[in-house]
């Protein structure tokens, strides 16, 4: 699954009990749609909470307002409250990211795409007809 949107806030790198690191982030997708039979257009954001496992070391670059694109799939998270109530989440297991760079005002420059990967990618071999 593949999803671009801006980091809301600028990454945390946090600890397991066994000592193994994430980085938490979260993105904001911002879309549009026009309703049927009507000329306004509507805007609306949706926010998602992503993971890093492979590197801790990209925490730096993940700042807010920074343009991402990330590669991953999706997790669900359910857990009980001292309260008793049932809670659930998702959150969306990065595997690779890109970076396209910063949002420092109205005149920004996007940086050159940096990618942080688990592998190198395998040679896409082109055989479709058209």
């Amino acid at each position: 699954m593949e999803i671009i949107g801006r980091i809301t806030a600028d990454a945390t790198v946090s600890e397991t009990k066994a000592g193994k690191k994430v980085v938490n982030f979260s993105i904001a997708i911002n879309d549009t749609y026009k309703a049927k039979g009507s000329t306004e257009v509507q805007k609306f954001t949706t926010y998602v909470n992503c993971s890093y496992w492979i590197n801790p070391g990209v925490s730096a670059y993940l700042t807010k307002g920074t343009l991402v694109e990330c590669y991953g799939r999706i997790g669900a998270n359910a857990w009980t409250t001292k309260e008793g109530e049932v809670k659930a989440s998702l959150t969306f297991h990065v595997n690779t990211i890109k970076l396209h760079g910063r949002s420092n005002g109205s005149n920004a420059t996007p940086a050159p795409v940096v990618s942080m990967t688990t592998a190198p990618a395998a040679e896409v071999v082109d055989d479709l007809p058209f």
